[in-house]
C-alpha cells in the first residue's frame, strides 16, 4: 500500500511542477471555439446547477437522489472564455433506486489549468448496486436468451419478456439447491464498489492532439442469490407468489473455472491515452472531432490482485446541419479488446475512456435497445448514429432551456477474438430521445430504444456521447 501512495502523489505532484510556468499564446486551443450563438448565450460567473436525480433504467429501476454541479465559467473578459465549456467545474451526485442500488460520486475537472496546456481530473466513487446484470462472458451470449439453469442447452427466448416469465416459473432444485426454486435473480449479481481515480493530460502542438496518464485504485466485492427469496410462478396455477432462488449463472460460471474475479479485491490500474479533440463545447458539441486510443494496465507490480491489460480506440464526429436553429449530427464508432487469460469478469463489462468510461455491451450507453451488459465477450465493436434537433428554447428567470429531438440508431458486436469481430454477428437497435439542455453544460436525456429482444425507456443526465 505504501508503494502505492509513493506513485499517486509522485503523479499529482509532477503535472503541478510543469503547470507553474503559466499561460502561453492559447494557440492550442484556438480550434475549440465556441460557436457565436453559443458564446452568446454562455453564462459567465460561479453558478450552481442542483437537480433531483430523477433516472430510470431497466435494469436498477427508478432513481432519485441529487445531481450538483457547481460551474467557474469566469467573465467574457477570461481568454479562456471562448474556448472551454468552464474554467473547473466540481460535480457531486447522491442517488438512491428501487433496485436497492446506491451511489455517491464527486468530482473535479479543471480544463487547462490557469492557462496552461494541462488538464487535471479527480473522481472518487462509493457504490453498491445489486441489479447487475449476467448472461454469460462469450461470443456465445450473441445467441438468443436461455435460462440460466440450462445455459448450454433447454429452450430459448426471442423476447426479453417471455424469458423473464420462465426464468420466474417454478423448477425443480439441483444439487445445492432447494426443492423447488426460481431463476428470478439467477442473472443478477451484487457488486460494491469504492474507486479513487487520478488523471492529468497535455495538450501537444496546436491543442488538437492531448497525452494523458492516470493511476485508478479500487476495492471490490461480489455477491450472487442463492437461496434469497425471490419472485415466482407457479407452473400449475399461474399463480405468483416467492420462493428461494437457485444457483445463479456467475456462480455456475465461477464454480465451473470458466471465469475469475467473483471473490473480488483490491485492482490498481495505470492508465494512459492519446486523444485527439476538436469539439467545439464538449457537453453539448455542434461540430468537430474526438478520437482516442486509451489503455489500462493491471499487475500485481502496481498493486493490483488482477493481470489484465484493456485496450479501446474510438472516434465521435458531431457536424451542424443547415436545418433548423441547432440541427447536429452525431456519430460513434468504437472497438475495444481485453488482452490476458487471467483477465476478471468485471472488466469484461465497460471499456474505459478518458472521456467517459462505456458500459457494453447493452444498455443506455451503447445498444439502447438491450439489457446492460447483454452481450459480453473479450473482443467487441459498436457504433451511435444520433441526429439531434433543436425545436425549442426559453428562457426562466436566468435559467435558460433549449429542447431537441434525437432520433438514434445503435449496433455492435462481440467476439471471443479480435480477429473474428465483423458485420456478419451485429445486434441492433434504433429508438428516439428528447434532450434537454439546461444553461447549455446540464443535458438531460429521455430515450426510448427497441430491438427485436426488448422495449426500453432510459432517462438521466448527459449526452450518451
Amino acid at each position: 500500500m505504501k508503494k502505492i501512495l509513493s506513485f499517486v502523489l509522485l503523479l499529482c505532484a509532477t503535472p503541478l511542477l510543469f503547470a507553474q510556468d503559466g499561460p502561453d499564446s492559447l494557440s492550442f486551443i484556438r480550434s475549440k471555439r465556441m460557436s457565436d450563438a453559443d458564446l452568446a448565450k454562455k453564462r459567465e460567473g460561479t453558478f450552481l446547477t442542483g437537480i433531483p436525480d430523477l433516472s430510470s433504467d431497466p435494469v436498477t429501476g427508478f432513481g432519485f437522489g441529487i445531481r450538483s454541479n457547481v460551474y467557474w465559467n469566469g467573465d467574457r473578459n477570461n481568454p479562456l472564455f471562448p474556448y472551454t465549456p468552464y474554467l473547473a467545474k466540481l460535480k457531486a451526485n447522491a442517488a438512491y433506486y428501487t433496485s436497492n442500488a446506491r451511489e455517491l460520486v464527486l468530482s473535479l475537472d479543471v480544463p487547462y489549468y490557469k492557462g496552461t496546456r494541462w488538464r487535471f481530473k479527480v473522481d472518487l466513487k462509493a457504490q453498491q448496486n445489486p441489479a447487475n446484470l449476467y448472461f454469460g462472458l462469450t461470443e456465445a451470449t450473441l445467441g438468443p436468451l436461455r435460462l440460466p439453469s440450462t445455459p448450454s442447452g433447454g429452450p430459448t427466448y426471442a423476447t426479453y419478456s417471455a424469458f423473464d416469465r420462465s426464468r420466474r416459473t417454478l423448477r425443480p432444485g439441483g444439487p445445492g439447491e432447494a426443492d423447488l426454486v426460481t431463476d428470478a435473480l439467477s442473472n443478477r449479481f451484487m457488486e460494491t464498489e469504492y474507486m479513487l481515480n487520478l488523471k492529468a493530460d497535455y495538450a501537444l502542438g496546436n491543442g488538437k492532439w492531448r497525452v494523458m496518464g492516470g493511476y485508478e485504485i479500487q476495492h471490490l466485492s461480489y455477491a450472487t442469490f442463492e437461496g434469497t427469496d425471490a419472485e415466482a410462478i407457479d407452473p400449475l396455477t399461474g399463480e405468483e407468489l416467492t420462493a428461494p432462488n437457485g444457483l445463479s449463472l456467475l456462480r455456475r460460471d465461477f464454480e465451473q473455472g470458466l471465469i475469475s474475479g467473483l471473490d473480488g479485491g483490491w485492482v490498481s490500474i495505470f492508465q494512459t491515452a492519446l486523444m485527439y479533440d476538436t469539439r467545439d463545447f464538449e457537453p453539448d458539441p455542434t461540430k468537430g472531432h474526438y478520437f482516442e486510443v486509451a489503455n489500462e494496465y493491471s499487475a500485481p507490480a502496481i498493486g493490483s490482485q488482477f493481470t489484465f491489460n484493456k485496450l479501446f480506440v474510438q472516434w465521435r464526429g458531431y457536424q451542424k446541419l443547415p436545418v433548423g436553429p441547432r440541427t447536429v449530427l452525431a456519430a460513434r464508432v468504437g472497438a475495444g479488446n481485453i488482452f490476458g487469460s487471467e483477465a476478471p469478469f468485471f472488466e469484461f463489462q465497460d471499456q474505459w475512456s478518458p472521456d467517459g468510461s462505456i458500459n457494453a455491451l447493452g444498455g443506455r450507453a451503447s445498444l439502447r435497445g438491450f439489457r446492460a451488459n447483454r452481450f459480453l465477450a473479450r473482443s467487441m465493436w459498436f457504433t451511435n448514429l444520433e441526429l439531434r434537433f433543436r425545436f425549442a428554447e426559453t428562457l426562466l428567470g436566468k435559467q435558460r432551456f433549449a429542447f431537441a429531438a434525437a432520433p438514434f440508431f445503435d449496433a455492435g458486436t462481440v467476439r471471443d477474438r479480435w480477429q473474428d469481430l465483423d458485420l456478419a454477428h451485429t445486434r441492433t437497435a434504433f429508438g428516439a430521445g428528447l434532450r434537454i439542455a439546461w444553461n447549455q453544460s446540464t443535458i438531460i436525456f429521455l430515450d426510448y430504444g427497441v430491438s427485436t429482444e426488448d422495449r426500453l425507456m432510459f432517462f438521466g443526465i448527459g449526452q450518451v456521447f
